[in-house]
């Protein structure tokens, strides 16, 4: 397991189905090591407050396995071309693009323990919204996000340190009572995307 890319980004604001809002949902790339406190990234930001960054939600993170599926996605909705030159990773709004980790894998509470002695605890799932669609380009992006359960993971931090593409962490399991996909899917049920 490790992390392929570091994507920071300040919030702006934008044009969504006619009106003006503030997102900070098109993250980029960074070079080198990145440090990461209570709140967050350096340099990053989150638009809306109430649903996104704070303690326990510091960190997004998704999985690299499934940008190959979005492609897919967005190529049948007509949403235009997506390749990697176009949307590298941070595209899907996430601080840290994973790889060899998915949402199946986690539980609340395991933590992702990195070299340095940074550790981020897995606090819960990410939740879809309409600036998600914009990003992606067509209406039905949340309820794809929702019926796949590629949703990613929001992250609470233990211990301060700094990131960058190629290290690599270790998973070290939680309590193991509740797992993300199980709060993901009780929180959705029922919701219209």
């Amino acid at each position: 397991m490790h992390i392929v890319s570091v994507n920071t980004a300040r919030a702006e604001r934008v044009q969504i189905h006619g009106r003006e809002v503030l997102t900070a949902i098109g993250k980029r790339p960074r070079d080198g090591a990145v440090a990461y406190a209570r709140l967050g990234l350096e340099g990053d930001e989150q638009a809306d407050l109430s649903v996104h960054g704070g303690q326990h939600k510091a960190v997004y993170a998704y999985p690299l396995e499934h940008y190959a599926f979005w492609r897919t996605v967005r190529a049948q909705a007509r949403a235009g071309g997506w390749d990697d030159a176009l949307q590298p990773p941070g595209s899907m709004g996430e601080n840290l693009t994973l790889s060899g980790l998915t949402e199946r894998e986690l539980w609340i509470g395991d933590l992702l323990c990195f070299d340095d002695g940074g550790v981020l605890a897995v606090s819960e799932p990410r939740y879809p919204c309409f600036k998600f669609n914009a990003a992606m380009g067509f209406a039905k992006a949340a309820k794809l996000m929702v019926e796949s359960g590629y949703c990613g993971v929001y992250l609470a931090v233990r211990n301060e340190g700094r990131v960058q593409a190629g290290d690599r962490f270790t998973l070290k399991p939680g309590p193991r009572e509740v797992g993300l996909l199980e709060v993901f899917r009780s929180r959705t049920a029922g919701r219209s995307f």
